[in-house]
């Protein structure tokens, strides 16, 4: 485990980043086009933001990002 300092700036400018990466996988996981094997990378990929963006975020804007109907299963 490791711990990590940083200031509001920095916590905003994190939450920001991950906003913008979560919503760019959202729209790519709605494309058709897109091989189901990727889409499952995509994924994973999607968990591992969202545990870092729940570390950052309030509880009000996480459940914006929650994916498959979870919302009732978030846990600060």
């Amino acid at each position: 485990m490791f711990g990590l300092l940083i200031n509001e700036k920095e916590i905003k400018e994190m939450e920001y980043l991950l906003k913008r990466e979560m919503d760019e996988i959202l729209f790519d996981l709605g494309d058709d086009r897109i091989d189901h094997i990727v889409k499952r990378a995509m994924e994973e990929r999607y968990k591992v933001l969202f545990a870092l963006f729940r570390r950052v975020a309030s509880p009000n804007e996480c459940i914006k990002y929650i994916r498959n109907g979870r919302k009732n299963r978030l846990k600060g």
